[in-house]
């Protein structure tokens, strides 16, 4: 595998989670070299629990598998984009906005999605139908579920359960639905509807599954539906090295209806026959069994209850089933927990920003070596000798996350912020990158990631990557290896301001208004994440707004003119330890703080009273002394007022990764930029007291 390209696992379904969960507990059975995860999103739902989650029974993190995690404990990779093909000849996998990845060998677990047959939302993908149910709590209109299958039974009797009083309607034959299903949805009072009967208004759509359209289309051998046809070993026939399991296949000589419960059975032997295709040796092949037990939910009824089918058998409905199909679920789930989770009596070793030195030393270094005048009078970036309009800066730091190109992306973003802050345009760029020590094809895979992440940030703003140096790391590689990328960024800009006057750190002026462009609190999720204790949906959250560029903010600001006084962005140092620097030795204003305006994101304030920090968190506390009293002859130099407690003095000196922009301006430019989604006014500029 090593030589011919990495693993790649696509699709976040229950066989590829059963499979990284095997490679945590046991990782000797992990096969060497670089395995990658591609899914939508940071988490997958467990299907079993869906129906409950629906009725309201469970939030989304209770039927969330937590896909980021589990790929960290495997040592995997995880990548966060929607699949758009695959070349088999080429074999490459094709993602939405970002380059293909290559593959030596492929593993697809992508799921189904459901049958077009009519007007409506379909139930898959979830996260689209769990949006629209959403949006659909605050109607009253009939509601109509259109579908005969377990999924439409268990789906219209958990929406009874979440709108008591709502007309709803399922759509179906009745010679499709059997005796005791017809008895349960009358006692729920759902009306039957033939199809014939057809009504407008919002819609579910529960018609059967497809594959997605972009496999009928790849290539591969597939079924009427799609589905992906493998052999015993789900080895795609005639296509060695590429394996499928779950709702988008089928075994050819041997096919089962799509259900989770198969695809929780192909996990051991895809796991298995993964790790031997890797080491070259013989598949084994699987047996499925002809009929599997499958528990459905009633959650009209309290107290509730479930059916147990297996073939043309039928149990139930009873409590105590439902009482099984409850201990078995949360079982499965509970199985994906961390069972040795890390303890956070120490600051974790962060990465990001949160790795750069501590302000204390590195004020002392600069003073030793006689450049002291770089830590008294700090600036975002420099202006160019003898170029008045241009500016240059330099930032980078260890990978934060193990996607090779969103950490590219990361580093770019983060490093052009220090010109924004200036009031500059990005023109030019060069990198500096160095690789982990492993063989040359994963390093020149791991470097045409990273570099297409760069350009990607770059690219937009009308920026260009002239080059730089590549270097080998002499350090043992971390598993992923893609950890083991380091990435220093040289931007270069000039000022838009037709008088070459850029934004500088130290421009405060009493009445000024203080705006944020974004939430504060990076470096503790992060920092959570590393010891399993981050929600996903908070961790996809923060990265989602990370990864958005700000240099579309650069155009408002420019054109507030003179109303612009002082700007910096917020980033290692945290926002107290930065805005300091704004106010310098000798400040001649205070600063008032609003606390309860200040932002954060999802998560964050409650790690903080869990006791969780950022590995720099402890050296930025030094910033605190801008709230004491006692520092300062006037006192106080920064007060906060409003609803504050210790989290949110944490907050104040937590370090930041692609952080927000703080802007001091004319309360008038306040105004008007705060009427735009995205800034906070957290704070105003008073006079010091004589």
């Amino acid at each position: 595998m090593t030589n011919e390209g990495p693993l790649l696992l696509a699709g976040g379904g229950h066989s590829h989670a059963l499979v990284l969960k095997r490679w945590a507990i046991h990782p000797q059975h992990r096969p060497r070299g670089e395995v990658v995860l591609i899914n939508r999103h940071g988490t997958a739902f467990y299907s079993g629990m869906v129906p409950g989650l629906i009725a309201g029974d469970y939030d989304r993190d209770d039927v969330a598998i937590d896909l980021r995690d589990l790929c960290d404990r495997a040592g995997a990779v995880f990548v966060a984009a929607e699949i758009e093909g695959i070349d088999p000849a080429k074999r490459l996998l094709n993602l939405e906005g970002r380059p293909p990845l290559r593959f030596g060998r492929l593993s697809l677990n992508v799921g189904a999605v459901s049958r077009p047959t009519a007007l409506g939302i379909p139930i898959k993908p979830l996260e689209i139908a769990l949006d629209f149910l959403r949006e659909q709590d605050q109607s009253d209109q009939p509601f109509r579920v259109i579908g005969a299958g377990a999924a439409g039974i268990e789906v219209v009797l958990a929406l009874r359960c979440r709108w008591p009083n709502r007309h709803l309607l399922l759509q179906a034959r009745p010679d499709q639905i059997e005796p005791h299903h017809q008895r349960a949805l009358k006692r729920a009072n759902i009306d039957l509807l033939r199809a014939a009967g057809a009504t407008d208004g919002p819609t579910l759509l529960c018609t059967g599954s497809q594959a997605p359209d972009w496999l009928k289309v790849s290539g591969l051998p597939v079924d009427q539906d799609g589905r992906v046809q493998t052999d015993a070993c789900l080895q795609v026939c005639d296509h060695p090295g590429l394996f499928a399991s779950g709702d988008c296949a089928v075994v050819r000589n041997q096919p089962r209806p799509p259900s989770g419960v198969w695809a929780v059975r192909a996990a051991i032997p895809l796991a298995r026959n993964l790790q031997a295709s890797c080491l070259g040796k013989p598949l084994q092949a699987w047996r499925p069994q002809q009929h599997a037990l499958q528990l459905l939910g009633d959650a009209s009824l309290q107290p509730r209850q479930a059916w147990a089918r297996r073939g043309r058998w039928t149990l139930g409905a009873s409590p105590w089933l439902w009482q099984l199909k409850q201990a078995i679920d949360r079982r499965f789930m509970a199985g994906f927990k961390s069972q040795t989770p890390m303890a956070m009596t120490m600051p974790m070793a962060c990465r990001g920003c949160a790795a750069k030195l501590a302000a204390a030393p590195l004020q002392d270094a600069l003073q030793q070596v006689g450049l002291g005048q770089l830590a008294s009078n700090p600036e975002d970036a420099s202006v160019l000798p003898g170029l008045p309009t241009q500016l240059q800066s330099v930032d980078g730091f260890p990978a934060l996350i193990s996607d090779a190109w969103l950490n590219g992306r990361l580093t770019a973003l983060h490093a052009c912020s220090d010109l924004w802050a200036c009031g500059a345009h990005v023109a030019s760029a060069m990198a500096v990158i160095t690789l982990p020590a492993v063989d040359s094809a994963q390093q020149q895979n791991l470097l045409a990631q990273t570099l297409a992440g760069l350009h990607s940030a770059l690219i937009p703003q009308g920026a260009q990557l002239l080059g730089g140096h590549t270097l080998e790391g002499r350090s043992e590689a971390p598993m992923p290896a893609s950890l083991g990328i380091q990435v220093a960024l040289s931007v270069h800009g000039g000022t838009a301001d037709p008088g070459g006057r850029i934004w500088r750190k130290r421009g405060i002026r009493s009445g000024d208004a203080l705006l944020l462009s974004r939430p504060l609190g990076t470096g503790v999720l992060f920092a959570g994440a590393m010891a399993g204790r981050v929600s996903p949906s908070d961790l996809d959250r923060v990265l989602a707004t990370m990864s958005r560029s700000q240099h579309e903010r650069l155009e408002p600001l420019l054109a507030m003119g003179e109303a612009i006084h002082a700007c910096t962005d917020i980033t290692g140092f945290g926002l107290l330890g930065h805005l300091g620097e704004m106010l310098g030795h000798r400040p001649c204003v205070q600063i008032q703080l609003n606390g309860e305006q200040i932002p954060a994101y999802s998560g964050s304030l409650n790690l903080f009273d869990q006791g969780v920090a950022s590995s720099l968190a402890p050296a930025n506390r030094l910033a605190w002394r801008w709230l004491d009293p006692a520092e300062h002859s006037d006192g106080a130099i920064v007060t906060v007022e409003g609803a504050h407690d210790a989290a949110l003095l944490e907050l104040l000196v937590d370090p930041q990764t692609c952080g927000p922009l703080l802007v001091a301006c004319d309360p008038k430019a306040a105004a008007a930029l705060s009427r735009d989604e995205g800034w906070h006014w957290i704070g105003n500029a008073a006079p010091t007291r004589e």
